[in-house]
Order: C-alpha cells, then sequence, then structure tokens
C-alpha cells in the first residue's frame, strides 16, 4: 500500500481507501487499491463519487473493464476507467 496512513485522510477518504484494498482477492485489491492509492489525490469530488460507484461494481467486471476483455458500461466510460486500462500503478511487493 501507499505510504498515506487512513488515519492521514478524511473519513470518506479512509473509507474508500479501505474498500479499495478489501475487495476478497488479492488481484483485485493490488489493482484496485494501488489505483486509488496512485490517484486518489488528483480527484474531484465528481471523481471520488464515480470512483465509489465503480467499487460497488462486482470484482470481476472492474477487472475484465480495466483488462479489456468485457466492456465498459456507458456509465463508466472516461478518462478514469481509461486510466484504469493502463495497469502500469499496479505495485506487487515481493
Amino acid at each position: 500500500m501507499a505510504d498515506e496512513n487512513a488515519s492521514e485522510l478524511s473519513p470518506r477518504l479512509a473509507r474508500i481507501k479501505f474498500r479499495a484494498w478489501h475487495r476478497g482477492t488479492r488481484e483485485a485489491d493490488y489493482m484496485i487499491g494501488c489505483f486509488f492509492d496512485r490517484f486518489h489525490h488528483t480527484w474531484s469530488e465528481a471523481d471520488l463519487d464515480l470512483f465509489e460507484k465503480i467499487i460497488d461494481e462486482e470484482d470481476v467486471d472492474i477487472m475484465a473493464w480495466a483488462l479489456g476483455t468485457q466492456t465498459i458500461p456507458e456509465e463508466y466510460r472516461g478518462p478514469m476507467l481509461e486510466r484504469m486500462m493502463k495497469l502500469d500503478y499496479v505495485e506487487i511487493p515481493r
């Protein structure tokens, strides 16, 4: 996880961070959690709202959208999912 402590985040951001990092599978944790850690500080309120909607979806769907194996629903198409599809933000500890 990123250096930023959840205790340093607002309650909303701490809740979103927790949800991003506790998905149910390690792969989803890294994909969604690393994405949050890397980019949340640049997001507007509207971006945060969108991310919260996205993480309400099933992990298999989010991962399929990011991997390009499933069509992204119209409501989620745009810069956030385009950025997620790059996958260059995933950091896997060794």
